[in-house]
């Protein structure tokens, strides 16, 4: 087994990504946020949404899309902070969650008097993800947020969000729930092979701008190119009518990156099967490792996994950084322990976090006290 190696990184992580920038707004014990900000939109997706009162409230207004993996208290009650940041701006939410979140959301939502609504008030739409369908709900503000169900399509793959820079692909695990663990993924960027250019005797230049701009604005296929080819030793000028054709010969092989969410699931082989499936090979892996090596039969009670699980997957998905998150709370003061059983296989990055981001509650003696002045 080839030395881990460690690095203790802050919670924005460029790493190798050329179009997402995520952050990890929470330590080891605390509840998971995953922030992920689309650079080139200016807009951002969240991941899980418990306790998110430190999140700023221009972080919480950028959000496009929320993905709550379950309905259980450490990954849904923020949704309320949300609402309190953003439904007064005229704009739609699109929240994505397992079989029943649409129902949680709206028990939730009418739990509140909403007589003093305005019509340019936001909207939740909420997308239910089943094993072979996709369920549709709208919530609007400007109507007090009443479920309204909108459409049933049938899934044909595992997409279940994609924007011009990403696309979001979903399974189900169990955790005795339906729990929705998430593949991210960049789009392809525009890359070239240096050696395929020059075995082409073509020459970099204007061309290349525009090949570029064409892939990620109006196609490759938007009409003939001008490109620069060496000829007898000589720079020359010539046509291209298919520059998609010339991009497949000249393009580089790096794969897109990728980040894998992996949160309360059981050590099963179905589970176990549906990870491997959809996130070997992730660029950065962000999975629980709640219970340590010696808690694997409490792991088992609990549908949670412990180190020795985490140990077995890695092997398997074998990520470029794995970053563990969501050790029990029983196990404060216990980060280094959690560390010291995790085993990276080669070309895998361990990421260290601290045990707790948010500030801890203030006692009384913390609290100013009024001035009384007559």
């Amino acid at each position: 087994m080839a030395p881990r190696i460690e690095r203790n990184l802050p919670m924005n992580l460029r790493l190798p990504f050329r179009f997402i920038e995520p952050t990890f707004y929470s330590g080891l014990l605390d509840d998971p946020i995953l922030y992920l900000r689309v650079r080139p939109l200016g807009r951002a997706l969240l991941v899980d949404c418990g306790q998110i009162h430190h999140l700023a409230k221009r972080v919480l207004k950028s959000l496009d899309a929320v993905f709550v993996s379950h309905g259980h208290m450490d990954h849904f009650m923020g949704i309320e902070t949300l609402t309190r940041n953003m439904h007064v701006a005229p704009r739609t939410v699109e929240l994505f969650g397992p079989p029943g979140i649409a129902e949680k959301l709206a028990h939730k939502l009418q739990g509140y008097d909403w007589n003093l609504t305005e019509e340019f008030w936001g909207v939740y739409r909420v997308h239910e993800v089943a094993e072979e369908r996709l369920v549709t709900s709208v919530l609007r503000g400007p109507e007090g947020f009443p479920l309204r169900r909108e459409a049933v399509r049938e899934r044909s793959d595992r997409v279940v969000y994609r924007n011009r820079f990403l696309r979001v692909e979903a399974e189900l695990c169990d955790h005795k729930i339906p729990v929705m663990i998430l593949r991210i993924t960049e789009r392809d960027a525009f890359q070239v092979d240096p050696e395929k250019l020059a075995a082409l005797d073509l020459v970099a230049g204007g061309w290349l701008r525009e090949l570029n701009r064409r892939f990620y604005r109006e196609g490759l296929a938007s009409g003939p190119l001008r490109v620069s080819r060496r000829r007898e030793g000589r720079v020359v000028e010539e046509t291209l009518a298919d520059p998609a054709a010339l991009y497949r010969q000249i393009r580089g092989e790096q794969p897109a990156a990728s980040i894998g969410y992996v949160t309360d699931v059981g050590f099963s082989e179905e589970n176990r099967r549906k990870i491997v499936s959809l996130l070997r090979g992730v660029t950065l892996l962000i999975g629980e490792c709640a219970y340590l090596a010696e808690e694997m039969e409490r792991a088992r009670r609990s549908c949670h996994l412990c180190t020795s699980d985490v140990n077995r997957l890695l092997e398997e998905l074998r990520p470029g950084w794995f970053l563990p998150m969501h050790l029990s709370k029983n196990h404060r003061g216990c980060s280094e322990r959690l560390y010291a059983e995790l085993q990276m296989p080669p070309g895998t990055t361990l990421l260290r976090i601290p045990e707790h981001i948010p500030a801890r509650p203030l006692i009384p003696r913390e609290v100013p006290r009024p001035e009384a002045k007559r």
